[in-house]
């Protein structure tokens, strides 16, 4: 069987038992035989389908309750497999459908101001319910938290990477800061509360926007904040601060100078900009494919290198970079653990399909995050070098 010969290969360090759809059992690596993570193939053709293109076959498979799982979770059968795989390809012709169709979409796909609301449609206007199973109670983060210690909550560690945000801002009273692709207005919000500065947050998904806007009355903010409809193309006034945070990883590469172009038009010549995006340690290659597929059309992971050249090319100044890692995996396992205690709810407003794929993407990313090339990113942008104090980073920790 390739896929039994395929997984053997894979893996080096523990192992599972593989079933197909015969009930022939396999053993793949060294699995603890006493209780083996055990993986059951419910249809013939995934013998073949999952050796041609796993990246997609699998987690599709899974969706539709084609593969099981036995003696242990989802995210534990992922942690193991990603481990193993580490940073490298799962077969060489997986890797090469991943790069014909990345290939494709950088020809088809561009991310105009039409496409783009699109896009961020399909994921964040698909019902304000779901995100409240399980993103933090106090300011509805969808981004990657600051964990200061291995026992933090996840309220704690949004207010953290909130926080952290504000004073690599460097605000003052009464400037003016643009928040690009604000969510549901939790930085923004914070900002106001903190610096006493005037704060406008763009975005463009309608439920988003109508959330911001409901809730800045109830805060009593609606004097300080506003919130718009609009894409950050059609941003036309200066800004003292701009902040963007998950928000970049839905612009698309054939953009990427466009964004930072307008970034230097519209900040003032002494303003900070403080870029906060998923991104890969590797050199640029092809999209995730059931990512790209189901959760985020259009999106696509920067490289460090990917973000440099642009920047450059715009004459902005890279002031600081720092490398979040190991934050997002833990982000995204608390995101899976209250989106699981909640998954009789989430089959109620959706359905059993829908609930798998939302498990698998949160699963699969905390595992990748964990195993494989992806951390996040905090890029500071200035157009001067004497945008910031003379200290460093003492005005950050102070």
């Amino acid at each position: 069987m390739m896929l039994a010969k395929l997984l053997s290969k894979i893996y080096k360090k523990n192992g599972i038992i593989l079933i197909d759809h015969q009930g022939q059992k396999y053993i793949c690596g060294k699995p603890d035989l006493n209780n083996p993570i055990t993986v059951k193939l419910l249809k013939k053709d995934l013998n073949w389908k999952l050796v041609l293109n796993p990246d997609l076959n699998f987690p599709e498979a899974y969706m539709r309750g084609e593969i099981k799982i036995e003696n242990a979770s989802l995210i534990d059968f992922l942690n193991i497999t990603f481990e193993n795989i580490g940073r490298k390809e799962i077969n060489n012709f997986g890797y090469f459908m991943k790069t014909f169709f990345h290939a494709w979409r950088y020809i088809s796909n561009y991310n105009l101001p039409e496409r783009s609301k699109k896009n961020i449609r399909h994921h964040y206007d698909i019902g304000e319910e779901l995100y409240d199973l399980f993103l933090d109670k106090k300011h509805r983060q969808y981004s990657c938290a600051y964990f200061t210690s291995e026992n933090e909550s996840l309220e704690d560690a949004q207010q953290n990477k909130i926080n952290h945000i504000i004073k690599k801002l460097n605000l003052k009273p009464g400037q003016k800061v643009l928040d690009i692709g604000c969510g549901w207005g939790g930085m923004a919000f914070e900002i106001a509360k903190q610096s006493q500065c005037e704060v406008t947050g763009i975005s463009l998904s309608e439920n988003q926007i109508n959330y911001c806007r409901k809730k800045a009355k109830e805060l009593k903010l609606d004097n300080q904040v506003r919130f718009e409809l609009s894409d950050y193309r059609e941003i036309k006034d200066k800004y003292d601060r701009i902040v963007s945070v998950g928000a970049f990883e839905h612009f698309g590469k054939k953009f990427y100078k466009t964004f930072f172009a307008k970034i230097k038009n519209i900040m003032t010549d002494d303003g900070i900009c403080l870029l906060h995006t998923i991104g890969s340690v590797d050199q640029p290659g092809p999209v995730q494919p059931f990512i790209q597929k189901y959760i985020f059309p259009g999106g696509i992971i920067p490289s460090l290198s990917d973000m440099i050249t642009p920047i450059e090319k715009t004459g902005l100044i890279l002031s600081d970079c720092e490398t979040l890692i190991h934050h997002y995996d833990k982000t995204l396992k608390a995101w899976l653990d209250r989106f699981t205690q909640n998954k009789e709810k989430a089959k109620y407003l959706y359905d059993k399909e829908f609930v798998r794929m939302w498990e698998f993407y949160l699963a699969s990313c905390s595992a990748a995050f964990k195993f494989r090339d992806l951390v996040v990113y905090q890029l500071q942008l200035v157009k001067n070098f004497t945008s910031l104090p003379s200290n460093r980073r003492n005005y950050i920790y102070q």
